[in-house]
């Protein structure tokens, strides 16, 4: 597999250091719409994005559903509001497209946690295991790897795996604890997490529970195993979406990132929907910090500058769409709202 590091790079022209320093528009979300309309771009949001950025976005969505959106788009130009590793996505699957990301710090936790390097020597040492890897990783681990998953399709995806073969997971040990739980399937997991979900506090989410005693617990599988002990609901962001429209609790505590709650409150406006606690007892700490590098204003400025872009060498874009294309593939007649179980 090739092992040429992801290039980056960011457009270099006069308009960078015009688009850099030139005041901004009185209406921003006026200005980037019109953007948009003149490059024939669309602008894709995870459900972790602010609020502002997701109402402005041409889809709102997970891991897996804005995946297949970037591959089915005939824009010219994907701007991706969410973080590195989801752009590569679009730029693999779309190679022929102008990839944009307003900040190209926004990387993420579990990616930094599995370097390709790292993960090379794990693959060497289980060399008869299918490498099934949580898509929230680079380009250059995706080539590495046989198959991606996302937390919607990843338990529908290891069941589909011939039941006499040993399973790698990685990054993330929680998801794949949850993943092995719900299968049954022995996996060797990368002892990877997400620093989000393990801000919540068990304590506070049980002192939460005691004030609403009726209240529903939804609950992300990236969370350790002392969190998902305590939910009624398991599942991904648009499951746990779909759950919220679904369920027939008027209160709900939500263990996820926070921003997901503007789309669930649009969802749900009759029902009183609460961030599980952190060890403030807040939600506040549960706010993904590289989610939130991206705001309106580098939105504005890399789609009038089309930079920071993202680009790939061909031979790591081919080695790394091969396991995307299969999790595609293999998830096809997956929906992705319908998968959640309780643990």
């Amino acid at each position: 597999m090739p092992d040429s590091p992801t290039l980056i790079q960011p457009a270099q022209s006069a308009g960078i250091a015009a688009a850099l320093t030139a005041g901004l528009p009185h209406d921003l979300p006026a200005a980037i719409t019109a953007l948009k309309t003149q490059m024939n771009a669309v602008i894709l949001a995870h459900y972790y994005q602010d609020g502002e950025i997701q109402d402005l976005a041409d889809y709102v969505g997970d891991s897996l559903d804005l995946s297949r959106k970037a591959a089915a788009t005939d824009a010219d130009v994907i701007v991706f509001c969410g973080v590195r590793f989801m752009a590569e996505v679009a730029k693999i699957l779309s190679p022929q497209r102008l990839v944009l990301l307003p900040d190209l710090r926004a990387g993420c936790s579990l990616e930094s946690s599995c370097p390709p390097d790292q993960f090379r020597a794990f693959r060497a040492a289980h060399p008869d295991h299918i490498a099934v890897t949580y898509i929230n990783c680079s380009a250059e681990v995706k080539a590495m790897s046989d198959v991606i998953v996302t937390s919607s399709n990843a338990v529908a995806i290891v069941n589909q795996l011939p039941a006499d073969k040993p399973i790698l997971f990685a990054p993330d040990r929680h998801l794949g604890s949850w993943v092995a739980r719900q299968t049954g399937r022995q996996l060797t997991l990368w002892p990877g997490s997400c620093i989000v979900h393990l801000q919540f506090s068990e304590r506070e989410l049980v002192q939460l529970r005691v004030r609403h005693p009726g209240a529903e617990v939804l609950a992300h599988p990236e969370c350790p195993e002392e969190i998902l002990a305590y939910a009624d609901f398991i599942g991904s962001t648009a499951q746990l979406l779909a759950r919220v429209k679904a369920s027939p609790a008027d209160t709900i505590i939500i263990a996820t990132e926070s921003h997901i709650l503007h789309q669930m409150r649009k969802a749900a406006p009759d029902k009183t929907l609460i961030g599980a606690p952190g060890v403030d007892g807040s939600c506040s700490c549960n706010n993904c910090p590289y989610m939130a590098m991206n705001t309106l204003e580098k939105l504005y400025r890399c789609m009038l500058s089309r930079s920071p872009r993202i680009e790939l060498p061909e031979p790591l874009r081919l080695a790394a769409a091969k396991p995307l294309e299969r999790m595609l593939a293999m998830s096809a007649a997956i929906d992705p709202t319908a998968l959640s179980r309780k643990d």
